[in-house]
């Protein structure tokens, strides 16, 4: 009477074995392409940098390109 227990024992260990095994899961990633940016060679770029008495700071920094582009962008602070 053991011999049926200890084989059906077996062929489930066998089969629950064989089931953890078709869950496994691969995840293949493939890099992304580089990106090149072109800049305008002919950039120009002025930066303002103003403190006042009070601790605080201001930081302003305007770019414009051979077509005359124009962008300004400022940055304040204070301690």
């Amino acid at each position: 009477m053991r011999n049926p227990i200890i084989a059906a024992l077996t062929l489930a260990t066998l089969f629950g074995a064989s089931a953890v095994q078709a869950e496994t899961t691969v995840i293949r990633r493939e890099a992304p392409e580089t990106v090149v940016v072109d800049r305008p060679a002919s950039e120009t770029r002025t930066v303002e940098r103003r403190e006042t008495s009070d601790g605080c700071s201001s930081k302003t920094v305007t770019k414009e390109n051979d077509v005359g582009d124009r962008k300004t962008v400022t940055k304040e602070s204070c301690d």
